[in-house]
């Protein structure tokens, strides 16, 4: 059965982000990424006190995958 939409206003879509109206099959977002962070990264809470003299973070990376992804139909 279709569905029946009404008005629709879009204000922003983000770049990984999905906008359907109506009837639907399969919906399947995919996203890839690599992070790279030094020392003292990611930390939270209160009073963290983080003292790094001379830290080197190694982004060389010789492969070529990390993550095998194939989009399916």
């Amino acid at each position: 059965m279709p569905a029946i939409v009404g008005a629709v206003k879009v204000i922003n879509i983000g770049s990984s982000s999905i906008f359907h109206i109506g009837d639907v099959y399969k919906i399947k977002p995919y996203t890839l990424a690599k992070t790279f962070a030094g020392g003292g990264s990611f930390n939270s809470g209160d009073g963290i006190r983080i003292h790094l003299e001379n830290a080197q973070t190694n982004i060389m990376d010789d492969d070529y995958v990390d993550q095998n992804f194939t989009a399916s139909k």
